[in-house]
């Protein structure tokens, strides 16, 4: 599916992430959460190429999608209380 795939992917993985991820610092707003869950998609399939799990025309699934999602939202959310603290 390529890029379009991984996008629409993204999308999903951002709002089922948002979801998932407990706390008051998350994103906020339609846009921000498609694009930080691409962001995740794009994570993932980077990743798990890396390591062997995908071939190199193969991209992340939407579980592969969503935890990258997460794990974009959990430094999102570290970032955010540095700023905030100092």
């Amino acid at each position: 599916m390529g890029i379009i795939g991984t996008i629409i992917i993204g999308f999903l993985a951002g709002v089922v992430a948002k979801f998932i991820t407990p706390g008051s610092n998350e994103p906020s707003g339609f846009i921000l959460t498609t694009i930080l869950g691409i962001v995740g998609a794009f994570v993932a399939t980077y990743l798990g190429q890396a390591m062997g799990w995908y071939g190199p025309g193969e991209g992340a699934g939407l579980i592969g999608a969503v935890v990258g999602a997460v794990i974009v939202l959990v430094v999102w959310a570290m970032l955010f209380n540095r700023r905030s603290a100092a």
